[in-house]
C-alpha cells in the first residue's frame, strides 16, 4: 500500500517525477523549454511552495501565481489539450507513487487550478 502525500519532501518527490514526466511529453515540453525557458533546478522548490501551501496550509508562497503563467500565454496560447496533458500528468503521477486523503485532495486542487487558468486566460479574449 502506498503512503499519502505528507511532506515537503514529498512534494519534492511528486513534482521532480511530474515534472520529468511533462518535459519529456511532446505536446508540452516546448512551453517549459522553449517559452518559460524554466531552470528546473531553480523553479521546482517555488512549485514545492506553491503546492506545500495549496496542500498543507504553510506560508511558504506569497506570490501571484496565475500572473506569470497569463503572460506566457501571450507569448504561446494555452490550448484545452495543454491543461488536459497536464492534469492527466499530475494525476497519473499522484496515483503512481501517493494514495490518501492529501494525494486525493492534490488531484482535486490540480482540476480547479487548472480551471481556474483557464477562465483567466478566456477573459483575456
Amino acid at each position: 500500500m502506498k503512503r499519502d502525500l505528507e511532506t515537503r519532501d514529498d512534494l519534492f518527490v511528486l513534482l521532480r517525477k511530474f515534472y520529468d514526466t511533462l518535459l519529456k511529453n511532446e505536446t508540452i515540453a516546448y512551453i517549459f523549454t522553449d517559452v518559460a525557458k524554466i531552470d528546473m533546478k531553480h523553479h521546482l522548490p517555488i512549485i514545492v511552495d506553491f503546492w506545500e501551501m495549496v496542500l498543507f496550509d504553510a506560508p511558504t508562497y506569497k506570490k501571484n501565481a496565475i500572473q506569470p503563467h497569463l503572460v506566457l500565454n501571450q507569448k504561446s496560447k494555452f490550448e484545452k489539450h495543454h491543461f488536459d496533458t497536464w492534469l492527466e500528468t499530475f494525476g497519473k503521477t499522484v496515483d503512481e507513487l501517493f494514495e490518501g486523503k492529501n494525494a486525493f485532495a492534490a488531484k482535486q486542487k490540480a482540476k480547479s487550478i487548472a480551471t481556474i487558468m483557464q477562465i483567466k486566460i478566456a477573459q483575456l479574449k
